[in-house]
């Protein structure tokens, strides 16, 4: 799995111009599902997020959890992460997993952060969003379990 985790302090995902997820303060979550992904992903994805210190404590360090500051989550499925484009110009998607494996690592994934008690919002899983937010910092982190 992959996540392009933006800290944020508003996101909103939209489909035919309605609001189908809003957030204020947390983190907007673009979440790619390979191929190979399995439950234990997602388990060592939603452990790291919800730990990253990332948010400003009194000091202004970046030492404060998603938890810590009942900050909330904007998740959307992003297959185009898993875009190849070592050869020539159009991106191949082949190791990016398929609607049938990858909805119920999705839904998993969404369904672990919620019983840690952090709020989440979705997006639509395969459908044309439009995404908008507000970058905070800017603070953009990416995590790979591949790289773990």
């Amino acid at each position: 799995m992959r996540a392009v985790i933006q800290r944020v302090t508003r996101a909103e995902v939209m489909i035919n111009q309605k609001s189908v997820g809003k957030i204020d303060q947390g983190f907007m979550i673009l979440l790619g599902i390979h191929e190979s992904d399995s439950i234990e992903d997602v388990a060592y994805l939603v452990r790291k997020i919800s730990k990253l210190r990332v948010f400003e404590d009194d000091a202004g360090k970046m030492n404060l959890s998603i938890q810590e500051i009942q900050g909330s989550i904007l998740s959307v499925s992003q297959f185009t992460l898993y875009a190849d484009t070592k050869k020539g110009n159009r991106p191949s998607f082949i190791e990016a997993a398929r609607p049938e494996a990858a909805i119920p690592l999705y839904e998993l994934f969404n369904q672990q952060l919620k019983e840690l008690d952090i709020p989440v919002e979705t997006g639509e899983f395969g459908a044309d969003m439009a995404v908008s937010l507000i970058n905070d910092g800017p603070v953009t982190i990416i995590i790979d379990t591949k790289d773990k």
